[in-house]
């Protein structure tokens, strides 16, 4: 029987395209993969993305051409399991980054996965493994995924250029995920959050606390924020400093906002010298900044922040063919193209609804029907 392959152009939204042609169990092919720019092809993050996908699954075929310009890409069977080896990440891209493909994928596995991941747990591009922990993975209790089984430990830290960090994924399978009705954004009652330093002053930390705590303060008076400085082998292989917080609202919502700061990673600085050695932000700003980023995110509205919008427009799209409904603040760009990619996929529209008193919108939509059928009925 000859392969069908649906044709894809372009290097945009790699990760969806590769995670939903899996799930949807579509073969597909993508041409033209940044055939115009200086460096052409797939960059490294996208080939070790692909590597964790072969990791993960049997029988599927991964075939690029000498450019890296063109991907041919047959899905086969996620098994999930326990890897013994540790998946390298690379440098390009933080461990955020593959994070959210794979606990999709590893819900729909044959068994539990547990997988340790290594590169860099904390930057400025991708969200960082502590929101990850505190904010994506607890949204995935609210489609039926059970708290037994699903953990983010945090083994060593790392962050741009070198890395060297490395946690420890583990998710349980389900059979399906359960639809949502989750349009009451609460207020916000409590803000957590963390800090952490690695191969600097403990100091830092303790700066951006008291910043972030000087907005926070005057409005609500349960503000925790804990700090994880580490140092030796856990710090990982180069200095840095962040802050990741969580707003919990009266429904249970999470809206998060986090950052790291570090010396620029090789490829951005491009040769120039000396502006690897330029001066850090002060930590009292990185406080400061973060803690004004997540009022915004609050006034938006919505049951979850903007980074968050296209995790939850895929979990929603993987449920049985049962209608969900979820607002969320201002579209964001990428939330926009995750609902391109789940109709060019599974072929499925959400309605949306502008709500012009709150600023938000309201979406509803069928699920897919995604169904583990790997998994026995016991």
């Amino acid at each position: 029987m000859k392969t069908e392959y649906k044709r894809l152009k372009g290097s945009q939204s790699f990760r969806q395209r590769l995670l939903l042609a899996t799930l949807s169990s579509t073969p597909i092919i993508i041409d033209d993969i940044r055939a115009d720019e200086t460096w052409p092809g797939l960059h490294n993050h996208e080939i070790s993305l692909l590597r964790l996908f072969e990791t993960v699954s049997d029988d599927c075929l991964v075939q690029i051409n000498e450019t890296g310009t063109k991907l041919k890409y047959k899905p086969g069977i996620i098994m999930g399991g326990t890897q013994h080896r540790p998946h390298d990440c690379g440098v390009s891209r933080s461990i955020a980054y593959f994070l959210e493909p794979l606990i999709l994928l590893g819900l729909f596995a044959k068994k539990p996965l547990t997988i340790t991941l290594k590169g860099i747990t904390n930057d400025f591009k991708d969200p960082s493994v502590d929101t990850f922990k505190s904010t994506a993975l607890p949204m995935l209790k609210r489609f039926g995924v059970p708290a037994e089984g699903l953990s983010l430990k945090i083994e060593s830290r790392g962050v741009p250029p070198n890395g060297g960090g490395e946690v420890v994924l583990s998710l349980p399978v389900v059979q399906s995920l359960s639809a949502v009705n989750w349009t009451e954004e609460g207020f916000v009652k409590k803000i957590r959050g963390i800090t952490f330093s690695t191969k600097v002053s403990a100091q830092f930390e303790n700066s951006m606390i008291r910043a972030a705590r000087g907005i926070f303060n005057p409005l609500l008076s349960d503000v925790h924020i804990f700090t994880d400085h580490r140092s030796g082998p856990q710090a990982g292989n180069s200095p840095g400093y962040g802050i990741s917080l969580v707003a919990e609202t009266t429904t249970g919502c999470l809206i998060s906002a986090d950052t790291a700061v570090s010396h620029a990673r090789h490829e951005e600085t491009a040769g120039l010298e000396d502006d690897s050695k330029k001066d850090l932000m002060p930590p009292e700003d990185v406080g400061r900044r973060i803690a004004n980023i997540l009022l915004g995110e609050i006034a938006q509205g919505g049951v979850v922040d903007s980074t968050h919008q296209g995790l939850l427009f895929l979990l929603c799209a993987l449920c049985p063919q049962d209608f969900s409904k979820i607002r969320v603040g201002k579209l964001s760009q990428h939330g926009i193209e995750t609902l391109r990619n789940i109709r060019d996929f599974l072929n499925l529209k959400f309605v949306i609804k502008p709500d012009p008193q709150t600023q938000s919108v309201l979406l509803k939509g069928m699920g897919y029907g995604m169904k583990n059928l790997s998994r026995k009925i016991s």
